[in-house]
């Protein structure tokens, strides 16, 4: 069966009420626009106390945040509540919480939404999850983006199985990146994902996202023409950089209408892309795909470690 034949109708609302509990500590660094400074006022969901200093993003005027942390443990703590706290305030405003995940390390640092509170205070029936990005192998395949989140996640908490979106793996990558996109578009009349009023695009609630030491995030690589495409919502790539050659991918327009996105990066081997990214002096001609994450009108959230950070000044 096709994934745009299983689109399941949004549930109805229930407001949840979480669990509070101390974050940990963490650097945080609010960034701005070519050098120019943001209000200082707190982060709306704000996940832990912190320091600011100035950083980028990549010539938007809209305000991106930098979380520090000291160990990976207090990121996955800070991680998982800030999702559950969007989890709760979307879920309740809306009816429906559209997360899209990818696939990499992101797995592991969510591991925290499985276990307590979380696991029992969240309301996982309001969840519908989507990838970001897909390996067109099968769905048991070791490279297969479903398989890791299934594995690490979603068959430890009770999101309704009609509620995740994996692709249809049956059909080649272009068919597979229509019939996604086919998918999305029925969920959008249903009303389960929102649809942004100023670009026109889908607008997931939040976006759980890593990035590659090149500064790739989905499947867009640097230099690949698919950084480009500006019309379609879900497309595909048969000579990825990097293997298994064939996959689909949300592209930057649906990317950027999120109304929340949490990049997750960690390592020194991305301090190089992390320096580019959020450093005062990018140019707009070579912008690695991560720079090219610049949300209309939402919050931007780096969730990042020290090595990850390791090139930046006044980190």
């Amino acid at each position: 069966m096709s994934v745009s034949a299983a689109v399941a109708a949004a549930s109805t609302s229930r407001t949840l009420v979480l669990a509070r509990h101390r974050s940990p500590p963490a650097s945080r660094v609010a960034a701005t626009s070519r050098g120019r400074p943001f209000s200082s006022g707190p982060h709306p969901l704000a996940v832990s106390p912190a320091t600011r200093a100035p950083a980028a993003a990549a010539g938007s005027k809209k305000k991106k945040e930098v979380l520090i942390f000291d160990a990976e443990e207090d990121l996955a703590v800070s991680l998982a509540k800030y999702t559950a706290e969007l989890s709760a305030k979307l879920a309740a405003e809306r009816g429906a919480f559209t997360v899209v995940l990818s696939g990499g390390s992101l797995i592991k640092n969510i591991r925290k939404l499985a276990e307590p509170p979380y696991l029992d205070s969240v309301d996982w029936s309001k969840w519908h999850v989507f990838w970001v990005d897909e390996r067109v192998v099968p769905k048991d395949h070791e490279d297969s983006n479903y398989k890791l989140a299934l594995d690490g996640f979603l068959s430890k908490v009770p999101i309704p199985t009609g509620q995740v979106y994996a692709i249809n793996d049956a059909l080649s990558a272009e068919g597979a990146a229509d019939d996604y996109e086919t998918c999305l578009k029925q969920l959008v009349k249903n009303g389960v994902i929102a649809m942004s009023q100023s670009t026109g695009f889908p607008r997931f609630d939040v976006m759980l996202l890593g990035m590659g030491p090149d500064g790739h995030i989905a499947s867009l690589f640097p230099g690949h023409p698919l950084v480009n495409e500006n019309k379609k919502w879900v497309t595909y790539i048969k000579d990825s950089p990097k293997p298994p050659p064939e996959r689909i991918t949300f592209t930057f327009p649906v990317i950027n209408s999120s109304a929340y996105v949490a990049m997750v990066v960690t390592g020194a081997g991305k301090a190089g892309a992390v320096q580019k990214a959020l450093s005062d002096k990018q140019t707009s001609s070579d912008l690695l795909p991560v720079e090219m994450a610049v949300l209309q009108d939402g919050e931007f959230t780096w969730f990042t470690d020290k090595p990850a950070v390791s090139m930046l000044q006044n980190k």
